[in-house]
């Protein structure tokens, strides 16, 4: 299995990526290993993750949701699917 996950800096911002073992990366980004954007902004912590079966459908899903605006971001983590749609719906 492969992960898209999002990360929370200390500076409040998110981080988007993608892995085939999610423990692993998200240690590398506390130790400021995996991304320098996520190294200048330690501590870390993952505030969401999913699975998905193939690479590319992990790399697919991190492209979308790296084009999300914060807001979408946010619901995401959060788990409101019905304000993630009503925020898709919006841009069109």
């Amino acid at each position: 299995m492969f992960h898209v996950y999002l990360l929370r800096c200390a500076d409040g911002t998110l981080y988007v990526g993608s892995c085939e073992v999610l423990e692993k990366r998200v240690a590398a980004h506390r130790r400021g290993e995996a991304a320098m954007w996520t190294a200048q902004r330690l501590p870390i912590e993952l505030a969401y993750s999913e699975q998905l079966p193939t690479r590319a459908a992990a790399i697919a899903r991190e492209r979308q949701i790296k084009r999300w605006t914060r807001a979408k971001k946010e619901a995401l983590i959060a788990g409101e699917i019905d304000q993630l749609h009503a925020l898709a719906k919006r841009r069109g």
